[in-house]
């Protein structure tokens, strides 16, 4: 059959939850047998069950039942017998509960055995044997035997089958209990004469599946006439006797009366309670019909008692009676006190109502006598709870306090309500263990420690501690440290901590010039459950140690390029040559810087300041003091010991660049920049002149197309256009399109930046460096022009003195002034120059701009421009001097000298005839101050 499970969960308002489930299961099931899944019906988890020490707990009896805690399933433990636990007790039933630890909870459990047909009717005796009168009228009773079947319900005895039944025939009697009276009725009279003996088969029948059946024979022996029957005076009797009664105590006593006479009359009583412990509980005289205790009476196991009582007489007439006894209970029991589950330690940090033990109170008593009252001592924070069924729950009352009491002897007593009272006891011993409730404490909120740059890796810093007011584990004190980041660098590559000790260890080696301080937290963290924990900021400051030399920013030293200073040759005393400007990554005295001159080619005139480090003139400087002079300066910072750095720093003694150039001539030159700055130097000039000359062109297409509307307009002959040379100017050389070229370069090896003036005078020298080379500059002397030649016939006469520009009326800056010659608003034109005039002069502008595109040649010169901070203008070129025409190579200057030279050699010059196509020679290059100083020493050798 398979089980069948009934669920009812209830939810109590106590600290645990308890539920109860019901199973039925058939009995007589094997070992191992599965009664119900229990994890499943009450909404358990299996691991619940494992972790919880999940067992069955039944008392006293026996276990049938266990707890498979790994399937979360009872089994069969024992083969259960309904019939030897229960009788016939309906519906018969295990109960016993499943307890649960940590936290305490139990529910309970009710297993219903199934009664199964496994007992078929038995009757006490194989046959029974009547003796019956033959006078014995139709209609008469005799009682029959009944038969037992141990099974209850449809398994029980349902019906008796008699055969043959000629003369009897049954009459079954239900009664209240449920239980059957068996008569035979006797249905036809009797003859002796004919059948003087009868057998008959009484047959008892189950109702189970499959049907079992008992039987008896029944011997019939036929008398003679004794026509009445015994009859009690009452069916039914009741009577009460306490289970303390002693044995031979009268129950009550039947009677029976007989309306026959002599020997027929005779009654004789029997009890006829068959497989039962009526028999060992109860006997009745036989002669007067008292019904006495002959065994102990015990409430707690059997309350009721059915005596069948059946009277006889001689003739084999019966009647039949029932005793009803009932016990009556006394308080013979005293409460019995059982531990369910109970903790032997509970935390200090345990809330209020806290269930430490569980306990189930048992009085078998019944009435007053089992209820029971329990309570606890006095002056301990627990209270006893009344759960269900008989359960307590010992449970926290308030908060405790381990300081306090660290264990309490709680002692519980229980007493019922009898007369006399009766109690028990029993006393259990609680531990209260510590909670980690205190966190660590730093002995300072926070800490510096000072750590000397350049340290050891491993090194020992300091010890920071920290205090736990905990007990045994709980205050152990361990040190972390916080998962922080310095600069994107985790904490842990610059620190370590010892967990045990607090000792901070560096890690590594630090650079004051890299980090100077860093601060990160420390964390103590105690070993309680969870952990508590405190932090502590912890800084860490780097002293500085002298490391690191000075560093000398001004001048740099570069190994493809050398740095000269410039210094006039008319330097005062105390002029300032340049500064030696230097830097110490270290901090405090290792900083202090002193500048000392080490080696120079003429002590005697130049000295450097100790600490700005200017290097000055101490003289005058004489035209006998060499052009190129080497210093080397050593810078000493002031730590212990002292670390120092030297430069080299050339001055050149001169008052010309050229003068320079000849002197440091081994300058080493970038010949693949050279190369790029000039191209690209053409480059940029062709395409100004490309965009120059595309103007002109549109310029003078606009004009000769004005030019021949105003002629036919008014219809006059074109007049005859004079031709100028490309090298015209006016008088004073200030013109728009003046001959005068200029080109300079003045380069640095390193600075990559170059400062370039153009201008070429026709009477000048040109100075060229050749871009490959690397050996002395070379002074190239040009050719003579024809312009300068008095017999050329391309000299231009001057032109007339009135035909000039005011200072105010020509282009250039707005600050250029006329020379000492020219007056201001004096010299006017007499007309406004026509227009063949103005084409005049641009066809002059244009020759002028492709003649100079052409001669146009690369060149650099190096010198640095490395100026010091106290570098003065007098090094700079003044370029208020001159103003260049974008696209154009000419050049306005208000320089007076320069106007009066270029008017004096204007007036030299004549215009040609137009036929005159003979092109001018290159012009000389001018004479510069060193070439002078050369030609002289070259004359005087």
């Amino acid at each position: 059959m398979r089980p069948q499970v009934l669920l009812f969960i209830s939810v109590l308002s106590f600290s645990a939850v308890f539920g109860q489930v019901s199973y039925s299961v058939p009995e007589e099931m094997a070992k191992g047998s599965l009664v119900g899944n229990v994890a499943q019906d009450l909404g358990l988890d299996v691991k619940r069950l494992r972790s919880g020490n999940g067992r069955v707990y039944s008392g006293d009896s026996t276990d049938y039942v266990e707890l498979n805690t790994q399937r979360g399933v009872l089994l069969v433990k024992e083969r259960m017998d309904r019939e030897a636990l229960c009788g016939d007790t309906t519906p018969c039933a295990l109960h016993f509960q499943i307890v649960l630890e940590n936290p305490m909870e139990f529910y309970s459990v009710t297993v219903e055995i199934i009664d199964i047909n496994d007992n078929a009717p038995t009757f006490e005796k194989g046959e029974i044997k009547f003796t019956i009168s033959e006078s014995t009228s139709v209609g008469a009773k005799f009682d029959l035997e009944r038969a037992v079947d141990l099974d209850v319900g449809m398994n029980t005895l349902q019906t008796y089958l008699l055969e043959p039944s000629v003369h009897f025939s049954l009459k079954l009697q239900n009664h209240a209990d449920g239980t059957k009276n068996v008569e035979m009725v006797l249905q036809k009279p009797l003859d002796r004469e004919k059948n003087e003996l009868i057998t008959l088969v009484l047959t008892a029948v189950d109702g189970g599946e499959p049907q079992m059946s008992g039987t008896m024979q029944i011997i019939i022996t036929v008398l003679d006439a004794n026509d009445n029957a015994p009859v009690f005076t009452h069916s039914i009797y009741k009577a009460t006797v306490t289970e303390n009664s002693a044995k031979g105590t009268v129950v009550t006593v039947v009677s029976a009366s007989d309306a026959d006479q002599g020997l027929n009359s005779k009654i004789t009583y029997s009890i006829t309670n068959t497989m039962d412990e009526v028999r060992q509980m109860f006997d009745v005289n036989e002669g007067n019909g008292e019904v006495r205790l002959i065994g102990h009476l015990d409430y707690e196991k059997k309350r009721h008692f059915q005596i069948n009582v059946r009277s006889r007489d001689n003739g084999g007439l019966t009647d039949s009676c029932k005793v009803m006894v009932d016990v009556v209970d006394i308080n013979d029991n005293e409460p019995i006190i059982k531990i369910m589950s109970k903790s032997a330690v509970i935390s200090e940090s345990a809330s209020p109502n806290t269930v430490v033990t569980m306990i189930n109170i048992q009085d078998p008593d019944a009435g007053q006598n089992g209820k029971v009252q329990c309570f606890l001592n006095d002056n301990i924070p627990f209270l006893l709870k009344l759960t269900t069924n008989n359960i307590y729950s010992l449970a926290t009352e308030s908060e405790l306090d381990r300081e306090s009491a660290s264990e309490y002897n709680i002692t519980v007593t229980c007493s019922d309500e009898g007369l006399p009272s009766l109690s028990s006891s029993v006393t259990l011993t609680l531990q209260i263990s510590d909670v980690n409730d205190n966190a660590p404490v730093f002995e300072r909120s926070s800490y510096e420690a000072y750590l000397v740059e350049n340290n050891t890796p491993g090194l020992s810093i300091f010890i920071v501690k920290a205090t736990d007011a905990d007990w045994n584990q709980n205050a152990r004190v361990s040190y972390i440290l916080e998962d922080t980041s310095i600069n994107g660098v985790p904490v842990s590559s610059y620190v370590s901590i010892s967990a045990d000790s607090g000792v901070i260890h560096a890690v590594r080696s630090f650079d004051y010039e890299q980090i100077k301080n860093f601060q990160f937290r420390v964390k103590a963290q105690d070993g309680g459950s969870p952990p508590l924990s405190s932090n502590v900021t912890v800084k860490i400051l780097i002293q500085d140690q002298n490391d690191n030399p000075p560093q000398v920013l001004y001048p740099v030293q570069t190994g493809g390029s050398m740095v000269a200073e410039m210094v006039p040759r008319s330097a005062d005393v105390g002029y300032l040559v340049t500064k030696v400007v230097a830097v110490d990554v270290d901090s405090g005295q290792n900083a202090w810087l002193s500048y000392k001159l080490q080696k120079a080619t003429d002590r005697a005139l130049f000295e450097v300041g100790l600490q700005n480090g200017e290097i000055r003139t101490i003289r005058q400087v004489t035209d006998k003091d060499a052009v190129k002079q080497r210093l080397t300066v050593i810078v000493e910072d002031n730590g212990q010991p002292s670390r120092s750095a030297t430069v080299i720093v050339n001055v050149a003694v001169a008052d010309s660049f050229p003068e320079v150039m000849s002197e440091f001539s081994d300058f080493p030159h970038d010949k693949e920049y050279n190369d790029n700055l000039t191209f690209y130097l053409v480059l940029a000039l062709a395409v100004v002149s490309f965009l120059f000359i595309t103007c002109l062109v549109v310029i003078i297409s606009v004009k000769i197309y004005r030019w021949r509307q105003s002629r036919i307009l008014y219809h006059s002959n074109l007049p005859v256009i004079p031709y100028y040379p490309p090298r015209y100017s006016d008088t004073l050389g200030t013109g728009t399109l003046p001959h005068v070229y200029n080109y300079e370069v003045c380069r640095t090896t390193d600075s990559r930046k170059s400062d370039s003036k153009f201008g070429i005078a026709g009477s000048q020298n040109k100075l060229i460096m050749d871009p490959s080379s690397t050996g002395t500059m070379q002074w190239i002397q040009s050719e003579k022009s024809i312009l300068d030649e008095p017999d050329s016939p391309l000299e231009q006469k001057p032109p007339n003195n009135d035909w000039r520009f005011t200072q105010g009326q020509r282009p250039g800056p707005s600050g250029a002034t006329g020379g000492p010659e020219v007056a201001m608003g004096t010299g006017p034109w007499p007309q406004p120059p026509t227009e063949a005039e103005q084409l005049q002069a641009l066809m002059a502008a244009a020759n002028e701009v492709s003649e100079a595109t052409a001669t146009l040649g690369p060149g650099t010169m190096g010198l640095s421009t490395r100026y010091s901070p106290q570098f003065t203008l007098q090094h700079v070129p003044d370029y208020r001097q001159n103003v260049y025409i974008p696209g154009s190579t000419a050049t306005l200057t208000s320089n007076p000298q320069q106007q009066q030279a270029t008017a004096q050699q204007a007036t030299q010059q004549a215009l040609p005839p137009p036929q005159a196509s003979a092109q001018a020679e290159p012009p000389k290059a001018a004479q510069t101050p060193a070439s002078k100083k050369k030609s002289t020493k070259k004359e005087k050798k």
